[in-house]
Formats: C-alpha cells, sequence, structure tokens
C-alpha cells in the first residue's frame, strides 16, 4: 500500500471522534491534523487522539500541505461547501452522510471531484463492514430464492430541544436524512443484489409524515417503494420515537432478519449476524466477524482506492451513483410528506453559490462566445435551456455551474410554464448578474400566435422573469394568415417600448423569414435577427411537436451560410439519439425517440458518429453536437441538462473541430461512403 493516507478532520464532533478512533486503528490512514471553528476546540480535541496540527478554521486545515485526505462531518448543509473547497484544495473528500441536503448539491461535490481528480465518498460506514458484503453474497446466492418483500428502520427517541441540530429547519434536521438514508440506502442494495446489480432504484416513492409544529422537520416518518423487478419495501424512520432498527427480506423460499444491519457502534467493534430462515430448514446465522468498527473498515476502504488511483470506491461502499439514487430518494420522500427546508425555497436563495462562494467565471477555458446582429452582449455558443427546472437547488445548481463554466444565454418561453421563468429570474436576482446574462424570451405559441399575443405574453413573461427587457425575443411559432409586415410592426413596437433588444422566430420557414426581412428593410425596421429551428445531425422524421421545423436540408443551410443568420437550434443533439445505449433500431421503449429520428439514414450517421468518436477520443454525442457547432454560418445550439454531468458532457463539443470531409462524412454527403483517412483529428 506504500505510505498511509494522510487524513484532516474538518469538525470535531461525536461522530468525527468516532472516526479518529477508527483511523487510529486503521491499515492504511493516520491522523495529522484537526480543524475546528475555535482553535481551542481544535486543541482539546488534537490531545484526545495525539493528532499533531491543530487549526483554529477549516480554511487553515485545507491549505495544510501534510493533510491529504479530508473527513468533513459538520452539519448537513455545510457538507457541500467545504467538500468541493477540499476537493479544489487537492484533498480526497469523504464527506458525512447525507452527502448533500439534496441531490442537486451531491452533482456539484461529485463534478468538483471530477474536475479536481480527487477521491469522493459518502459515508455511510455500514457499507463497508464485512456484514455488508456477506448479505449481498447471501442474495445473490438466492439463499431465500427471489426476494419479494424488504422492510428496513432506523428510528431513535431524542428529546425535544430547538437548539439542536436534529430539530433546526435551517440545519437540514429531521429523521429523513439524520438517519432515513440508512433505510434507504440499505433497501436500494438489497433490491439491487437480489438482481445481481450494485444498487437499484426505485420506480416508484411515496410516504407519511409528522412535521414538528414548532420547527417543521420531521418527527417521524414512512415510505413505501416500488421496484421495476417487482420488490415492494416499506420504510420508516424517526427521531422521536424508539423503533426496531433491523432490517427484514422476504423472498420466494424463506426470509432474512438482520438484527443489526447499519453496524453503527462508535466505540467497540459488533460483529454482524445474519439469521436466515430458509423453508422447510432450521433457522442458521450466519457470522460476519469483525475485530473493527465500521468507521476503520470505511477509513481502509477509502485508503486502498486512494492508493489505487480510483476516484470513488467499489461498491457495496458508496459509488456516486449510488449516492446520487440514494439522495433522489430522500427527496422524494420528503416532497410525499410536504418537507422542503427553507433554504430550498426560491424566496430565501442565498447570493452565493452551493460552494458558499460569490458566482464568478471558473473555468480555465470558457465556453466561447458569438454575437448576435444587434445585441450588443455576448452570446455563449451554447444556450441553456430553462425546460425541465423544477425546484430552486435543481435551478441554481445548474445555472451556477453553467456560469462558472463561461456560459451567460438562458431560452425560456411562455409555454415552459411560470414556474421556470420564475426560478431563472429569482437566481438572476440573487446572484446580481442582470447585465452580464442573456434572456432568451419565447411567446406567441399556437394557437395564440398573434401580435396582440405576442405583446401581453411578453409583458406577462417579463413579469415571471423580474426583468423589464428580453435580450432576445422570439415568436415561438408562426401563423401563415398574418402578414409578416404585422408581426416586424408589432415587434418593433416592442424594441422601441425597450423591453426586447432583437428578434426572431423559431419554427419558421425561410420562405416567411425572407419576406419579414424584406419588409423590415423597405420600411427601416428591425428585422429578424435569428431563427430557432431545429437543426441535428440526425435529420428529423417527424416533428417532435405539431408545427416543428428543422434546416436539415442542404438548401436551407445554403441561405443560412450566406446571410449569416444565426441559427439557435433546438433538440441540437436529437434528444439523445447519438447515445448508442439509448437508440437502437430494435429499442423502441421511447416512443417519441423512435417516432422523430429513427431512420436508416440516421443510423448510418449514428455509426460515423460512434466512428469518428473513437477517433476524436470522445463520446458519439459529442460528435453529432460538433457537426453543427461546425457549420459555416453563427450556430448557438441549445441544450437541456437535467444533470451537472450532462453540461459538462455537452461542453466536450467545443474542443472537436470537424474537418471539411468529415462533416460531408457525418451527414452522408461523401461520394465514397468511407471516413476520411487524411490528417489528425483538430481539437482545441
Amino acid at each position: 500500500m506504500g505510505t498511509k493516507i494522510r487524513w484532516g478532520l474538518l469538525a470535531t464532533g461525536a461522530i468525527a471522534k468516532a472516526f479518529a478512533r477508527g483511523v487510529q486503528v486503521s491499515q492504511t490512514g493516520e491522523l495529522v491534523a484537526v480543524g475546528s471553528r475555535s482553535l481551542e476546540k481544535a486543541r482539546a480535541f488534537g490531545a484526545e487522539f495525539g493528532i499533531p496540527a491543530c487549526h483554529g478554521s477549516y480554511e487553515a486545515l485545507l491549505a495544510d500541505p501534510a493533510v491529504e485526505a479530508v473527513y468533513i462531518s459538520t452539519p448537513h448543509p455545510q457538507h457541500a461547501a467545504w467538500a468541493i473547497q477540499a476537493a479544489e484544495a487537492g484533498k480526497h473528500v469523504l464527506v458525512e452522510k447525507p452527502m448533500g441536503i439534496n441531490q442537486h448539491e451531491a452533482q456539484a461535490m461529485i463534478e468538483a471531484a471530477v474536475a479536481n481528480r480527487v477521491f469522493l465518498m459518502e459515508a455511510y460506514m455500514y457499507r463497508c463492514h464485512p456484514q455488508t458484503a456477506k448479505l449481498v453474497e447471501l442474495l445473490q446466492a438466492k439463499a431465500i430464492g427471489e426476494v419479494r418483500v424488504i422492510q428496513a428502520t432506523f428510528s431513535f427517541q431524542a428529546g425535544f430541544d430547538i437548539a439542536s441540530r436534529l430539530w433546526s429547519n435551517a440545519l437540514a434536521g429531521g429523521g429523513i436524512l439524520d438517519v432515513g438514508g440508512y433505510t434507504t440506502s440499505i433497501t436500494r442494495l438489497v433490491a439491487g443484489a437480489a438482481q445481481g446489480l450494485p444498487f437499484a432504484d426505485p420506480v416508484a416513492v411515496s410516504g407519511a409524515g409528522f412535521l414538528h409544529p414548532q420547527t417543521g422537520v420531521d418527527t417521524r416518518a414512512v415510505a413505501t417503494l416500488r421496484f421495476a423487478s417487482g420488490i415492494v419495501a416499506t420504510l420508516a424512520t424517526g427521531v422521536d420515537v424508539n423503533q426496531e432498527n433491523v432490517l427484514r427480506i422476504f423472498g420466494s423460499e424463506g426470509n432474512i432478519l438482520v438484527p443489526n444491519p447499519y453496524a453503527a457502534g462508535r466505540k467497540s467493534p459488533q460483529p454482524g449476524t445474519i439469521i436466515v430462515n430458509r423453508n422447510g430448514e432450521a433457522p442458521r446465522e450466519v457470522m460476519a466477524d469483525s475485530p473493527f468498527t465500521s468507521f476503520t473498515h470505511e477509513a481502509d476502504v477509502c485508503g486502498r482506492a486512494i492508493r489505487a488511483g480510483r476516484q470513488q470506491p467499489d461498491a457495496p461502499a458508496m459509488t456516486w451513483a449510488d449516492s446520487l439514487g440514494n439522495l433522489r430518494v430522500q427527496d422524494a420522500w420528503r416532497a410525499a410528506i410536504g418537507l422542503t427546508y427553507e433554504a430550498e425555497k426560491p424566496a430565501n436563495l442565498q447570493p452565493v453559490t452551493v460552494a458558499s462562494r460569490p458566482l464568478r467565471v471558473r473555468a480555465a477555458k470558457p465556453i466561447p462566445s458569438g454575437c448576435l446582429a444587434g445585441l450588443d452582449k455576448p452570446v455563449a455558443r451554447l444556450i441553456m435551456g430553462v425546460d425541465n427546472q423544477t425546484t430552486m437547488p435543481h435551478a441554481a445548481t445548474i445555472f451556477d455551474d453553467y456560469f462558472e463554466r463561461g456560459g451567460n444565454a438562458f431560452d425560456t418561453a411562455v409555454a415552459y410554464g411560470e414556474l421556470k421563468s420564475r426560478l431563472l429570474g429569482r437566481w438572476i436576482a440573487s446572484r446580481g448578474i442582470r447585465d452580464r446574462v442573456v434572456i432568451i424570451a419565447k411567446g406567441a405559441h399556437t394557437p395564440n400566435c398573434t401580435p396582440s399575443d405576442m405583446a401581453s405574453q411578453l409583458q406577462t413573461q417579463l413579469e415571471w422573469l423580474g426583468t423589464d427587457h428580453a435580450d432576445v425575443y422570439l415568436l415561438h411559432r408562426d401563423n401563415p394568415e398574418i402578414r409578416v409586415g404585422e408581426f416586424i410592426d408589432a415587434l418593433n413596437e416592442q424594441v422601441r417600448a425597450g423591453r426586447i433588444r432583437v428578434f426572431g422566430g423559431s419554427n419558421w420557414t425561410i420562405e416567411r423569414v425572407k419576406k419579414a426581412n424584406a419588409y423590415a428593410k423597405r420600411k427601416g425596421l428591425q428585422g429578424f435577427a435569428a431563427v430557432s429551428n431545429n437543426l441535428a445531425l440526425a435529420e428529423m422524421v417527424k416533428p417532435v411537436w405539431a408545427g416543428c421545423l428543422h434546416m436539415h436540408d442542404a438548401a436551407d443551410r445554403a441561405w443560412f451560410k450566406r446571410t449569416q443568420t444565426a441559427l439557435l437550434p433546438w433538440s441540437s443533439q436529437a434528444r439523445g439519439f447519438f447515445v448508442p445505449d439509448r437508440a437502437r433500431p430494435d429499442k423502441r421503449d421511447d416512443a417519441e425517440l423512435a417516432e422523430s429520428w429513427y431512420s436508416d439514414d440516421n443510423f448510418r450517421r449514428q455509426a460515423r458518429a460512434i466512428e469518428l468518436a473513437a477517433k476524436y477520443k470522445v463520446e458519439p454525442i459529442s460528435i453529432a453536437l460538433a457537426w453543427v457547432l461546425c457549420q459555416p454560418f453563427p450556430v448557438f445550439p441549445l441544450i437541456g441538462p437535467r444533470q451537472i454531468f450532462e453540461t459538462r458532457s455537452s461542453l466536450a463539443a467545443l474542443d472537436v473541430h470537424l474537418t471539411p470531409k468529415e462533416m460531408k462524412y457525418l451527414n452522408l454527403e461523401d461520394a465514397r461512403g468511407s471516413a476520411p483517412t487524411q490528417g489528425q483529428p483538430r481539437s482545441a
């Protein structure tokens, strides 16, 4: 193993002491530093555990060059900020559960680990105990046949104390985040092991609970989970009631009882015991002896992974996908009982990011920008779609990440709904960046596609967004029954009123755009600065929505090249068609994808994208997006990431510069039908 992992402890609470004891007898780790909010507390902790370096701040701990890995055990809401800052300081990270107070914080933490190439794990220590591995082994061996029902409980009686973190809404208190995550994690582990998988995520989550009348945190709660395999589960947690904290698994051939499933003892080792009751046989005790606590095993799981150069542990310890899935269940459980923390509400959004710092561009190589005729701001070459964020934590983490990468343009629409615009507006206001972002507003969608509808909807959307103007306005649809001049006159009226800067049309034919611009020129008015129709490497077979148009035809693309009109294409990645596992001729579970994009020619394009992806060492979807970006006219593709890693994956296309031969080859325009072989792939 080489030298031991040099651990620094960030915070000095009771669970930090348990981990410190664990490291002291571990095979892979040693304690070299501790940090607290006061030097006095740090020194007291250091004296108890023989730690040489004691720091009076967390910042000083992260700046200590002797520290190689950091164990974070602050209250829940502080996990994300310190984990991100630790990763940026080049420290490996073990962060107490829950990783974040919601899945979106966890995504930001994982992204920091990816960017800084450090190890990150959520500290569900029982996952590292030999008992857990033995349980997985028994389930995979079908010790009780096919698993059908799971029951998991973790609950305790804590006297009410309004000053305690357990009862504090500001500190994300209550049962679901404190110990309920053990029940969700072990249930998902069991459901996965029953299918030979590391874990399984439920397809349905429901729940009921009691919220404390003074603080609003969940004092007790239950949940029901249903998995695609047919397994169902009941979970129970609480902080004001003692329950039987056991795990029961019922199968087609018997049942399993785990009396101490979480092996959570902090001072003394707890050997594992699993009781297998197989139909027609005497009960059998399966032991999993352990001379150490779960915290020692946890330290060694981290140590071995770090020394092996891995960024996350092996299962059954909590991998990143496992942690995200677990928090998704906890989020759904909280939603089912009506629990939203005050910090998650739009009105309470703080003026700092999840890393607890002001927002600014941090990427060494920011997203490049271009220009729209008539607009005095640069526009990011990849535009963030504001059409799938449903909560403030989701919106804020996605938007912050995009802005920090250099993105500044946001696509909104009346048709996307009021909530989406209000979330974006609240985020922009909290960050104080209105003059640094480009807001694209859209309205006048069929059947309300008239100049008067446009004007009234624009006023409504500006109110939702909390701004007095949109930088770019797009008519969401065209109405051929209305003369183009009427639209041009109405749009110019909004320009003169200062409510929009430049405008264009979404799903307008080239002929109608030509007529609109000709009218504007005759009258000395402003014309279309942009068009927002579909353009993707895969040619749209059937409109995704009624009235949608694509610009895939060579004649259309030639017009854009000749006029240098900007195109803002939606579904620029063909809604995932170039992800091979998602789109195959025999895979039709996504009916919309199949109806809109499946064709022989498109699968030929997909095959060629896969071929060139190997050459450029990127994913096929990056090749597809690069084809759009490399058009010989201004293109600003709209992207719609639902998770931060999807934003990162989209950015990979910016580094792919396809040759003219490769552009033709991908679009089946080459004569030979074989891949270009001259030259090397050009990456910026």
